[in-house]
Parts: C-alpha cells; structure tokens; sequence
C-alpha cells in the first residue's frame, strides 16, 4: 500500500467539490480549521460553480479536480461534501500525477467513488473522515474534526468504543477498505470495484428504506465480497425507513443476518458514518482490532 506524505505546517489543503454545490460561506469554518492546524488552503471560483444540484457541470468538477490532483503544492484534497456526482466524473480523472505524488484524498459518503477506485487501481491510501459542509464554528475540538487533523499528520488513531450484542470478537489485523453501502453497491462490476478477500470491510450509510439495506447486502454478498473478509466494521446506520408493511427487521439485524452466515469477526457502532461524531480512518492501512469484556479497540 502506497501511504501519502503526512502532513506538517505551511503544507497545502485544496478543497473540492466533485457532488454536490457548495458556497463559500459553507466552507468558511473549514478553512478557518485548516489554517489553525497550521495548513494553507486552497481552491479557486470553480468550487463554487452551479448546475442544478451539482457543483457545476460534469466537465468542470472533473476539470477542476483534475488541475488539484495535477498540482504538486497540494498535499491533501478535502471533498467539501457528498450527496451524488463523483461517479459521474470518475472517469475523465488522469491518475498519472497522482500516482508519481500521491496526495491525500479525504471525505465520506459519495467520495467512497475516490476511496474505493484509487484502492482498487492504484492502490494508494485515502482518509475517510469529516467535510467542510459539516465543520462548525465553535466545535473545532470535536472528535471528527481533531481526529482528521491528526490523520492528516500521521499521528495514530486510537478508538474504544462500546460491545455489541451482535459482535463476534476476535483480534484482527488487516487493512481496511470500505464505506458508503449504497456506493459500494453501486460500483459492483466496474473498474472501481473493491477486493474485499483478506481485509477489514467498514460500512455505513444514511436514510434507506431497509429493504434497500437488504437488497444491497444480498448484492454485494452474491458478488463474493462477505465470505472471506478479515472482518465486518459496521458504523452509523442512520435515519432508516421502513414500508408501511414492516421489513421486520432493523438495519444492524440486517448486516448481521448476512454476515452470520460466515465465519468473521463482526463489530458493530463504530463511531463513523452520517453523524455529527464521525471519526477518521486511514482506509487502505493497516488497521488493528482487539478486544475487552466491555469494549473494542481499533488502532489505525
């Protein structure tokens, strides 16, 4: 696994925006928390470019993407927010640069496009942590926020968190690969699909019927993906819905049904995903998983 140059003071952080449109006051404690960490920051007008709900046209976040992967100040891209359209331009991005300086590239959701096809072709590290749209002023300290800055810098990851009546402990050590359910259902069968054989799978998502969960989950099962994972990390999996005839089970019974049928380690509530504590994660690196009577320990 290719690890990016960490990060130190005066380095340079671009923001992008390959999904969804962002405006410059959305952005502004963002910046404000990248410059108190001691980085310079980056983007220009075509951040705040417009097309309906995206940040402008398919060739002009693709364009302006491509100019950040191309340029050799930056040290890490930050993703200001997801909701749909890096599938969209995946595609018309040239790695070649990237490859010769790799670079960090960070965010959650819909950026699991990036995570996902810079693993599987180039496999190079990415940050799966907090955006801009989510930082605040004020809560700088949090755990997402100080977590990404420290991620950014190489300083080690170390979470507890809680067991799970659902866990099946063991101590594991593997990569870790992963993120947005939908997304990974999403790109089966493209040049962006995961190998998931002898790693550490961490998923999560946001407001699905969970019938969805259950379609995607057989899906990504039937492709292979489940039975020889080094574990399953389950983090947030928020705002579900349900049909007015009950699904007649929730989304954590879910995963699990699916994930029983193997023999892997399985660890439920980790504290990342679609809520306000979303804590980084180096995906592609090494990832260690122990464990106590009362809690999980996940060193990254």
């Amino acid at each position: 696994m290719i690890i990016p140059a960490y990060l130190k003071p005066g380095d340079t952080v671009a923001i992008a925006a390959p999904a969804r449109k962002i405006s410059q006051q959305e952005i502004a404690p963002a910046v404000h928390l990248l410059q108190q960490a001691g980085f310079n920051v980056f983007y220009d007008d075509r951040l705040f470019a417009i097309e309906n709900q995206f940040a402008g046209s398919d060739e002009v976040r693709a364009s302006y993407l491509q100019s950040l992967l191309d340029n050799s100040e930056v040290k890490a891209i930050w993703c200001a927010r997801g909701g749909y359209g890096s599938v969209k331009i995946i595609d018309r991005l040239d790695f070649t640069k990237f490859q010769q300086q790799p670079k960090w590239i960070c965010g959650y959701s819909d950026v699991t496009v990036f995570h996902s096809h810079i693993h599987s072709n180039f496999n190079t590290a990415t940050l799966h942590a907090t955006m801009p749209i989510n930082v605040h002023e004020g809560e700088f300290d949090s755990a997402a926020n100080s977590t990404f800055i420290d991620a950014l810098k190489g300083e080690p990851l170390k979470y507890e968190i809680p067991t799970h009546p659902f866990n099946r402990p063991a101590e594991v050590s593997a990569p870790v690969i992963g993120g947005n359910i939908s997304m990974l259902y999403s790109l089966l069968g493209s040049p962006s699909d995961i190998q998931t054989e002898g790693k550490i799978l961490f998923i999560e998502d946001l407001d699905e019927y969970l019938y969805h969960i259950d379609r995607m989950m057989s899906n990504i099962e039937r492709n292979g993906q489940l039975q020889h994972l080094a574990a399953l990390i389950v983090g947030h999996l928020s705002d579900m819905h349900d049909n007015t005839i009950p699904f007649g089970k929730n989304a954590e019974e879910i995963v699990a049904e699916h994930a029983y049928k193997y023999n892997i380690p399985l660890f439920f509530n980790f504290p990342a995903g679609h809520l306000p504590d979303n804590r980084a994660i180096r995906m592609g690196t090494e990832m260690h998983i122990s464990y106590t009577t009362d809690n999980i320990i996940i060193e990254n």
